[in-house]
């Protein structure tokens, strides 16, 4: 058994962002397989990473429901809030399970539910009625800036809040000691390394092929651009593992994966978008004061690795 491949269910807790109670649980109910050594509990970490992946889930066919799969019920017919129950936050950061857990706890005439798919995508169904609030972190070349232009292209005629939720720092996952050097774009053309991929629609994905266009670098330059991975976590493990040499994506996981190192690219902005028609409605209201509340900064807080600076100011009005 190859020690270094188990994880103790403490440090599952702090890489899923959860409490060990919960990582318990998950193993009791035989979501996350688990072994003993001894009286200790173990996890093997290829078993974290498709337990994360595992909940990364088709769109319109499965939604997430207080951490269950809710199974082939069309996302299209429980989504607006003026006809249901049910309200829909898009996206795929743990800031956005720790919102939606706050709000299940001061409302209960109503399902809050996640929907994990990336920014491109959230901000598609947003415009077309299928979820209620869209998180994003898409980069424009053009202006420099993140989140404005899309939201404004993505949702023409409909004005929206842009609500800061975090800045984070993105950068390249490498190998041990970076024995390939990437520190630049420009890198990732060389002819001996091969890079793993982020899904279209990812705020990550965006990102590079941004920067490829304003470098001049087509895609078929890069070795391994058609190679995808769902999540930050699972790309950083395959460059664990050998399987390619450079990947993109958080700090946080990287510093939660061995064998890898990071190399910061730049600072990115993680922001919600609210339609700002639906802000009659009080369950917005109540999203919007749940982020600007104390209690939700320090719970975001203790997780590491964000820059709350501007959490809850509005930003942005298109």
């Amino acid at each position: 058994m190859d020690s270094e491949k188990s994880l103790t269910a403490v440090e599952v807790a702090e890489l899923l962002k959860i409490t060990k109670n919960t990582v318990y649980e998950l193993v009791k109910r035989g979501e996350l397989p688990g072994y003993k050594v001894g009286k200790k509990l173990r996890i093997d970490k290829d078993d974290v990473e498709n337990y994360i992946n595992n909940q990364k889930v088709p769109r319109n066919k499965n939604i997430i429901f207080n951490n269950e799969l809710v199974q082939d019920e069309p996302i299209n017919n429980i989504v607006k809030l003026e006809s249901s129950n049910d309200i829909i936050i898009s996206g795929q950061d743990v800031i956005l399970d720790i919102l939606a857990e706050n709000i299940r706890e001061k409302t209960n005439d109503m399902r809050v539910l996640r929907s994990n798919t990336g920014s491109y995508v959230s901000l598609y169904d947003l415009y077309n009625d299928k979820i209620s609030v869209s998180s994003v972190h898409l980069w424009d070349g053009d202006t420099n800036e993140y989140n404005t232009a899309f939201v404004r292209k993505m949702l023409p005629g409909v004005s929206c809040l842009i609500i800061n939720l975090a800045y984070r720092n993105v950068g390249f996952y490498v190998a041990k000691g970076n024995p390939h050097k990437i520190n630049t774009w420009k890198d990732l053309t060389k002819l001996n390394i091969s890079m793993i991929n982020r899904e279209k629609g990812s705020g990550i994905r965006i990102l590079l092929d941004e920067k490829l266009r304003l470098n001049n670098i087509s895609k078929e330059q890069v070795n391994g651009y058609d190679i995808e991975k769902q999540s930050h976590f699972a790309v950083a493990r395959s460059i664990a593992r050998g399987e390619g040499d450079v990947g993109i994506g958080n700090e946080n996981i990287a510093n939660a994966v061995e064998d890898i190192d990071f190399v910061p690219i730049q600072e990115e902005r993680y922001d919600l978008v609210i339609r700002e028609a639906d802000l009659k409605y009080p369950i917005y209201k109540l999203i919007l004061s749940t982020i600007r509340s104390e209690e939700f900064k320090k719970e975001v807080e203790s997780l590491g690795g964000y820059d709350l600076k501007d959490i809850g100011k509005i930003l942005a009005k298109t």
